[in-house]
């Protein structure tokens, strides 16, 4: 019956063979994207004692940049921000090796970015911006949670220090469901996690005076595992797996391509821009559609329309494909349904509600 007590290894292994090209023995899945990325980010700069400076974007997921800002106050860090929240280039968001590089330097402790940008769904050059990261001496931390499911990773291939992700989105867990890290078995002996719960406990149930942290991955957990739940994800990606993350990338770049092709076909006349990369590596398995009255539009999409986008400030409806459950009828029957909806100026009749939740 005690199989249980390595769950989180046995889950992080089947995400890691899935879905981001990882070996055995570097990723555990366990407790939040929010609670992992703050431990790896802050052993990540500890591993670089006499580097001050951390390195992201302005267009980073909230959660992350909040998590960076309280570490910089804490340790007196500079915390640089990129800026590439502009809506009104080709491809927005999207980091390059000529946006980064002149951010780079010898004080440069940490580099993190996301690999799928929350808003506009453009897609980093995990590989390359690693590369240019790691002659500068700092470790990288990437956020796949809006990758994960949707595209094929290489962490291993790539040499990606130490990553975080959920499996609530394209992992299809839902709110709630457990996230995930990855530690780099190169590194696993260089950083150590803040939190030193019983379970990276060496001899665990020896209950000892003294924390001695166990050999490998484990040494990067907390406590126990969320059975329930890894279940749950292990179904999800065992599906996965079984798809292949390859044939999965292949349908979600069909499938944004056809969104593409029906927001010039219906919506560009309708007070809609696109607002990501049209081209099918530089993004993932969403899209964002721009208009002014985006917010409202949503909120109708939901009510009247029965399509189910999210809504992201200032002006962003993001539509996605979840390549292992939506058709290419459901994307086309989608668009008709918000093509109708704008078209009609039925969206106005809506009352704007205080939804904690867009």
């Amino acid at each position: 019956w005690s199989h249980w007590v390595d769950e989180s290894e046995k889950t992080g292994d089947l995400i890691g063979r899935a879905t981001l090209g990882a070996a055995a023995g570097q990723v555990l899945a366990c407790d939040t994207t929010s609670v992992n990325f703050y431990q790896l980010a802050r052993s990540a700069i500890k591993a670089r004692p006499d580097r001050k400076t951390i390195v992201t974007d302005t267009s980073n997921f909230p959660t992350d940049r909040y998590i960076l800002q309280g570490l910089a106050k804490e340790f007196g860090l500079n915390l640089v921000m990129i800026e590439n929240s502009s809506q009104s280039v080709e491809e927005p968001e999207r980091i390059t090796s000529e946006i980064l590089t002149p951010y780079l330097n010898d004080d440069v402790a940490l580099v993190t970015f996301q690999v799928i940008q929350y808003r506009s769904g453009a897609r980093n050059d995990v590989k390359g911006l690693t590369e240019l990261i790691h002659k500068c001496g700092a470790l990288t931390l990437w956020d796949a949670s809006h990758a994960v499911g949707s595209i094929a990773l290489n962490y291993d291939g790539d040499s990606v220090d130490l990553a975080v992700g959920c499996t609530y989105k394209y992992g299809n867990g839902g709110p709630g469901a457990p996230g995930w890290l990855y530690v780099n078995k190169k590194i696993q002996n260089e950083v150590r996690v803040p939190i030193q719960g019983w379970f990276a406990q060496g001899d665990q149930f020896g209950m000892g005076p003294l924390f001695e942290r166990a050999e490998g991955i484990r040494g990067f957990q907390i406590a126990t595992p969320p059975v329930i739940g890894l279940r749950a994800v292990q179904t999800s990606f065992g599906m996965i797996e079984k798809a292949t993350i390859q044939a999965i990338e292949a349908k979600a770049a069909l499938g944004t391509e056809l969104m593409i092709d029906l927001f010039e076909e219906w919506l560009k006349d309708l007070g809609f821009a696109l607002g990501t990369p049209r081209i099918s590596s530089h993004r993932g398995g969403h899209i964002s559609l721009l208009h002014e009255d985006a917010f409202q539009i949503s909120v109708a999409m939901r009510k009247i329309s029965k399509v189910f986008p999210d809504f992201r400030n200032p002006n962003v409806i993001r539509v996605a494909i979840s390549p292992l459950t939506t058709s290419f009828v459901e994307i086309w029957d989608g668009f008709d349904r918000i093509r109708n909806l704008v078209k009609s100026g039925d969206y106005k009749k809506i009352v704007i509600n205080n939804a904690r939740v867009l």
